[in-house]
């Protein structure tokens, strides 16, 4: 995200990483595969961690396959961010972020940035209130614990869309601003680079509690399974809760208002 945001003083009419990124048709699924192999790629630190914390490495071949279904990934990944920037041209003009995800045009952006914001907030926050009991009681009774990785991976994707749909909005403090990457830069504190980076790390580690809960049967593992699924959970609630809190801060304290209160 930096790279691309530090881009788009190159080419005309970008003028943050959503115009980097669409310098050609390669930005955005790079850009996409970035973010499901750096997911992807987490999980399988959880189990290489988790198989190397006891004697006979019991998920050694789990581990193996899962990292030959990731390799494809990384190399579709690597071939398409080459293709991205072979194909950059200094004399192309770009369109800023204000098109992309201006309400004119046909694009999944868009079509975010349209949703009503009443909606978009219900959604979050209510997915939000729902991760946040199954971790509370999967912390304090050891239940619910697939149920809480399912919601923290619904959590994500409505963070997604309502960091699109409203959040974005409170921090520009404009009502047809709806670009995820402005507040990637100076003017709003870097504010960006927090919130992606609770958002990834809460996904990876919310859905890394119900990948080992596959392996709860494995007698060796028995000790030393519930407290890295503990640790995950208390890390996926923490950056949650940053992300959630930071938003929510931002809502509450600006004039700015979107008619919602």
């Amino acid at each position: 995200m930096y790279t691309a945001d530090s881009l788009h003083n190159m080419f005309i009419g970008a003028m943050c990483a959503a115009g980097s990124l669409n310098v050609d048709q390669y930005g955005y699924p790079a850009f996409i595969l970035k973010i499901l192999n750096f997911i992807l790629g987490g999980l399988w630190l959880i189990v290489n961690y988790t198989d190397n914390q006891v004697y006979d490495y019991p998920l050694v071949k789990k581990k193996y396959v899962m990292l030959l279904i990731l390799a494809p990934f990384i190399l579709t990944e690597s071939i398409v961010q080459m293709l991205y920037f072979l194909n950059m041209k200094a004399d192309v003009i770009t369109s800023c972020c204000g098109s992309l995800f201006g309400s004119d045009r046909a694009s999944v952006g868009s079509d975010i940035a349209g949703l009503p914001v009443k909606i978009s907030m219900i959604g979050f926050y209510t997915s939000f209130v729902i991760m946040l009991i199954f971790g509370i009681i999967y912390l304090l009774k050891r239940k619910f614990g697939r149920l809480f990785s399912l919601s923290g991976g619904v959590f994500f994707i409505f963070s997604c869309i309502a960091l699109i749909s409203f959040i974005s909005l409170y921090f520009y403090e404009l009502p047809t601003h709806h670009c995820p990457f402005c507040i990637l830069q100076k003017e709003y504190g870097y504010v960006g680079y927090i919130l992606y980076a609770a958002l990834l790390t809460g996904a990876v580690s919310g859905l890394g509690v119900g990948i080992l809960a596959s392996f709860n049967k494995i007698s060796s593992l028995s000790n030393i399974l519930p407290l890295i699924q503990k640790r995950l959970t208390l890390l996926c609630l923490f950056s949650y809760l940053l992300f959630t809190g930071i938003s929510s801060y931002r809502i509450i304290s600006t004039d700015f208002t979107l008619g919602v209160f």
